[in-house]
């Protein structure tokens, strides 16, 4: 009897203070029929991400259910805080561990995207492998002011939903991709915004010092006074080494003629090798996460597996 895959979601909304309401937005996405491995919230970025597990059929309802939950209780039209953004339910990757998986996942997003848009009214952009390598950057620019303008004046269309945005959940971006690593340093205060924006304009790709698939912000952490981070999404975390970028932004703040210590921390592990020695932050000082999503998704697959001993997915 052949294995049914399983697939992996990170569903991310646009609420990072209100815990009664993450609290539903994940009963919802677990009523729905996924699991739900973790859930990490932010006050500062005012964004959680929660990350599930489910069968091809079944994650996109879920999915849809969690959604749904997260556009009855989040409004734009109130303060959001500063991590990009365009939606209530923001962004949501259906990722694939393996090659095997690829198809699935890709299939599982377009039916997610299509359910978005028909069940709950949101006009729905994919983007990635599902868009032609178009980005989530290039979308999320200018926020939710700016991605209403280009959709009246033609600029840009829906890939599902109708053409306007919700006018309290904004829109969502959709897509299938590999395991990726969010990971951010926090420059020792006194630090400000501009400071932590100039570092990540540097080192993100394409930046003077660009690091290849290094996505990277500047955020100002408003519950701490005088203190800045540099928040980053690494695209290729076996190719790119988490100290390499630690040591990157340390050399930035020494050319300032700043030499005190950054802390550095993951938001999120990795599937199957999230123990990678590559993956760890090094010196001048790291903070581990508290949670290792990796082992529960190990968990999961061995739970999964058939009595044919088949081997999870590394």
């Amino acid at each position: 009897m052949p294995c049914v895959p399983t697939l992996l979601a990170v569903p991310n909304v646009s609420e990072g203070r209100d815990r009664a309401t993450l609290d539903a937005i994940g009963g919802a996405f677990t009523a729905g029929g996924a699991r739900l491995l973790d859930r990490h919230e932010d006050p500062d970025h005012h964004r959680a991400v929660y990350s599930l597990a489910g069968e091809p059929g079944s994650l996109s309802r879920a999915l849809l259910a969690g959604a749904a939950e997260a556009v009855a209780r989040i409004d734009l039209r109130t303060p959001r805080g500063q991590h990009p953004h365009i939606g209530a339910i923001d962004v949501v990757p259906l990722v694939h561990v393996s090659a095997a998986e690829r198809g699935a996942a890709c299939a599982e997003a377009l039916v997610t995207a299509d359910l978005l848009a028909e069940e709950l009214g949101l006009p729905v952009f994919l983007y990635g492998v599902l868009a032609g390598g178009r980005t989530r950057a290039e979308l999320r620019r200018g926020g939710v002011a700016n991605i209403a303008a280009r959709i009246e004046r033609g600029e840009l269309a829906p890939d599902y939903g109708p053409r306007r945005l919700h006018p309290s959940a904004g829109a969502v971006l959709v897509s299938a991709r590999p395991p990726l690593v969010a990971f951010n340093v926090e420059l020792a205060p006194p630090a400000d915004l501009q400071t932590a924006r100039a570092i990540a304009t540097d080192i993100r790709e394409g930046g003077r010092e660009g690091m290849a698939g290094l996505r990277a912000i500047g955020i100002e952490l408003e519950s701490r006074a005088r203190t800045a981070q540099v928040s980053m999404n690494v695209e290729e975390p076996y190719d790119l080494p988490l100290a390499s970028i630690v040591e990157a932004i340390s050399r930035r703040r020494r050319r300032r003629g700043d030499r005190r210590a950054c802390s550095a921390g993951r938001a999120g592990g990795l599937p199957a090798r999230g123990r990678d020695p590559r993956l760890r932050p090094r010196p001048p000082d790291h903070r581990e996460p508290s949670r290792l999503i990796g082992d529960r998704w190990l968990a999961l697959h061995a739970t999964a597996a058939p009595s044919t001993g088949a081997t999870p997915p590394a």
